[in-house]
């Protein structure tokens, strides 16, 4: 197989603003590819880039890094598994590594295991992280001093949250820098995730907030969405029908939300007329306490996230 999957996504891709700062926090949009690596004497440029642990969302990156320019033999992954080391192999022509080669031989590190696996992961890199290397981490709830306490001193690392729409070049990432990383690291990592999304800089300290509102962020649309859907058979509209229509609606919104410019507020005031259908549903959204328990959902994911990082 070719390395072309989700091509059309990439290729009706839009173009966001570029850089700006809004009170500390830096966001990014997709951007052409930039070459990250080591430039040479004669103007070439030396670079490898080393996914460790290419289960879905490292395959995601992998996929849309190759999709963006690199070439297979730019990239090294790692896996569990022989099996599936082998699929990548066939799928995108990458080489695969053992975790130790990696480290050696790999400008840029990105750590993409569960983070229950990191510490074991990295007590095995230890040894091979030579002075230089990038390591980016995919970890949910797993700081950088963490990472920065189980490799050799002076290590740069750049923390990364994600989230699953980066399977269709929509996701929203945020990064922050730890203690040894600085503008030329996060530079390098916006360049490395800007081809699957968006790319937000933030503080570390706002980590695990974002991990509760973006990170897992789709599964409540998601949810959303079934009990939309479920109301609707309940309504008597067959399932795929109501489906389709939710689904519309969602993307809809979310375009209007992006593109307009507008409070959410404002959007949905102009689809609330007086005495209407949908200040009915609302009432009793509002009757049910909803708003406080999306706030009380994702507070609670926050602090799961804390617990993650703390062991």
């Amino acid at each position: 197989m070719d390395n072309t999957c989700h091509k059309g996504f990439a290729e009706r891709a839009p173009i966001f603003p570029a850089e700006s700062d809004l009170f500390g926090v830096r966001r990014s949009g997709r951007r052409p590819y930039g070459r990250l690596g080591t430039l040479l004497g004669d103007g070439r440029l030396e670079t490898m880039i080393a996914i460790l642990g290419a289960g879905k969302m490292g395959e995601a990156l992998l996929s849309g890094v190759l999709r963006a320019g690199r070439k297979p033999s730019e990239l090294l992954v790692t896996t569990r598994r022989e099996e599936r080391g082998a699929l990548l192999r066939e799928r995108y022509g990458v080489q695969v590594a053992t975790n130790a080669e990696a480290a050696a031989t790999a400008d840029t590190l990105v750590l993409a295991v569960k983070p229950q696996d990191m510490d074991t992961l990295l007590r095995e890199l230890r040894d091979h992280v030579p002075a230089g290397r990038l390591v980016i981490s995919m970890a949910a709830g797993i700081p950088t001093a963490f990472i920065e306490e189980r490799l050799p001193d002076g290590v740069a690392v750049v923390r990364v949250m994600s989230n699953t729409p980066v399977h269709v070049d929509e996701a929203m990432s945020v990064i922050s820098a730890g203690t040894h990383a600085g503008e030329e690291h996060l530079k390098l990592t916006e360049e490395l995730m800007s081809p699957v999304g968006k790319v937000l800089r933030i503080p570390e300290s706002l980590q695990d907030a974002a991990t509760a509102l973006s990170g897992s962020g789709p599964a409540y649309f998601y949810y959303l969405v079934e009990a939309m859907v479920d109301a609707g058979i309940l309504l008597g509209m067959p399932r795929a029908a109501a489906l389709e229509m939710v689904i519309q609606s969602a993307v809809g919104a979310a375009i209007m939300l992006r593109d307009s410019g507008d409070h959410p507020v404002m959007l949905r005031e102009a689809v609330t007329s007086p005495a209407g259908t949908t200040i009915s549903a609302i009432r009793e959204l509002e009757r049910h306490g909803v708003r406080a328990a999306v706030i009380e959902a994702i507070e609670a994911a926050r602090d799961r996230g804390r617990e993650l990082g703390a062991g």
